[in-house]
């Protein structure tokens, strides 16, 4: 099989096959757009950063990975999304069910195991799902949503529609053999699955510069089975979007599979019970100061006039009051009766 396009880096490399050079550049949102996207990752972060404190006050058990700093990638690709479009991802997927619309209070409940949880208490940090919000989880094992997301596509084939799965992995899982078996069946039959690459750079707590060879270039492997690829600023969300909206397009059409590698850093630890010595605090530093996702559509807002800092103020403190009454719910809600040790255990086919 031929290889369909080459791959498209961050630095210029050609565009894919059927994508112009123009649309390597931002054309910029609407101030409806940008204000949307500040508004959701501006949720994602203060949600993530309640739920690194309730972690602290020994409110949530398990493990619990934060999305601080990748708040961009999973809302650009959302605001590239259409009804009934599904999304699949790993274990750090609080921001994920937020940007699919799912109740800050719901998620937040579910994160201290309570009855009113999105998943009644009982999946925890790791292992949420929302049938009404096309969210399929949340997997604790490395890599194995990448083959659910492939079903999910083929699903989606099978009826006829024109719904896009979207399966998100990080550079760590991208080393795991079954990615590359659903990149084969993907391209052999075609499915409508973006495969999104959340490359923060450390993977569970080594760089990737020492792990994985190539690691610049995660994506091109697609390229062995025929899929396009794109590198892409996963710190922007204008990149993203416009990235997702050309994935989007190829997949709707028949095409078949899309690889995205988002270029994102994440501020914490890989979960909470890391301290991430592996890395200076002088890199996650210089990152937040000069590549926050937040502080980047902020500083347009405030430069086009689209936004003023009492208008920017006023979004914020509707944030904060959705996500201290997400907390509040979260820590006032009854746990779960012990009657439900015994429900949701099969399906009733």
């Amino acid at each position: 099989m031929a290889v369909k396009s080459a791959y498209l880096a961050r630095k210029g490399d050609k565009p894919p096959k059927g994508a112009k050079a123009s649309d390597l550049k931002n054309s910029g949102f609407s101030a409806k757009e940008e204000i949307q996207a500040y508004r959701d990752m501006l949720l994602i972060r203060r949600f993530e950063e309640k739920a690194g404190q309730l972690y602290g006050m020994g409110l949530i058990g398990g493990f619990c990975h934060l999305y601080i700093g990748q708040e961009a990638v999973v809302v650009g690709m959302q605001m590239a999304a259409i009804e009934g479009d599904q999304v699949i991802t790993s274990y750090r997927d609080h921001g994920h069910m937020l940007a699919c619309g799912m109740d800050a209070g719901g998620v937040m409940a579910e994160l201290t195991g309570r009855k009113g949880g999105i998943s009644k208490g009982k999946g925890g940090s790791m292992h949420m799902f929302s049938r009404e919000k096309n969210f399929y989880g949340g997997h604790g094992i490395v890599g194995a949503q990448v083959p659910l997301g492939a079903g999910l596509a083929f699903a989606n084939k099978y009826r006829g529609n024109k719904n896009v799965s979207m399966a998100y992995f990080g550079d760590g899982a991208a080393n795991q053999g079954q990615v590359y078996e659903t990149f084969n069946m993907a391209s052999i039959w075609k499915l409508p699955v973006i495969f999104v690459i959340e490359n923060n750079r450390y993977a569970m707590g080594t760089a990737s510069t020492r792990s994985t060879a190539a690691s610049e270039a995660l994506g091109a492997r697609g390229e062995a089975f025929g899929i396009p690829a794109e590198q892409v600023d996963g710190m922007d969300v204008r990149a993203v979007k416009e990235a997702a909206d050309r994935a989007t397009e190829h997949c709707r059409s028949g095409e078949g599979p899309y690889i995205l590698e988002m270029m994102t850093y994440r501020y914490r630890g890989h979960s909470m019970s890391d301290p991430a010595k592996y890395r200076t605090k002088e890199e996650v530093q210089k990152m937040r100061e000069e590549q926050d996702p937040i502080e980047q559509v902020k500083a347009r807002l405030l430069k086009s006039n689209r936004a003023s800092e009492d208008d920017l103020k006023k979004i914020d403190a509707e944030i904060r009051d959705i996500v201290t009454k997400a907390s509040d719910f979260a820590t006032n809600d009854p746990l779960p009766d012990e009657s439900e040790l015994w429900t949701d255990i099969y399906v009733n086919a």
